[in-house]
């Protein structure tokens, strides 16, 4: 499980994913500029650590690198949420909890998300006709319960 990202690493986080493609600690700087002081050498100090925690690949580029994420945000978060919950000690009262927080947006969500992932249920393959043609192996309808034979029929 991975321990939650601390707020810079969020930031430079944030532009990665949502970039989604390799980006180099200028671009990640200069969009990080506009919204607070900054030095390069932090930036890079950070991408340096997430690299070194697996949440970035780095490949150079001349004198420098391009960092791209390693996973999704949605695995991220899904990964927080599956730690937070499994430190439950009653998972099924965490989840009511948590699904009391929801608006209604994220209900929806999560019940498209449930669809999403439902296995349909197989069906019973069929029996086989008995000898006589009408009645499948082992079915006793319409008959006497104790003529039928255990498994075969009449």
């Amino acid at each position: 499980m991975p321990r939650p990202l601390g707020e810079l690493e969020d930031a430079v986080m944030t532009r990665v994913w949502k970039w989604n493609r390799p980006v180099t600690v200028r671009e990640v700087l200069e969009d990080l500029q506009q919204e607070r002081s900054i030095a390069y050498t932090t930036v890079m100090t950070v991408l340096d650590n997430l690299h070194q925690k697996g949440w970035v690949r780095r490949e150079a580029e001349g004198r420098a690198y391009r960092y791209e994420a390693v996973s999704t945000r949605a695995a991220y978060a899904a990964a927080l949420m599956n730690e937070a919950w499994a430190q439950s000690d009653n998972p099924a009262a965490a989840l009511v909890a948590f699904f009391g927080m929801m608006s209604d947006a994220q209900r929806q969500a999560l019940r498209d998300a449930v669809r999403i992932v439902q296995v349909p249920e197989t069906p019973e393959p069929a029996r086989a006709p008995d000898t006589a043609g009408d009645t499948a192996v082992g079915d006793t309808s319409g008959e006497n319960p104790d003529s039928a034979v255990e498994g075969g029929g009449r």
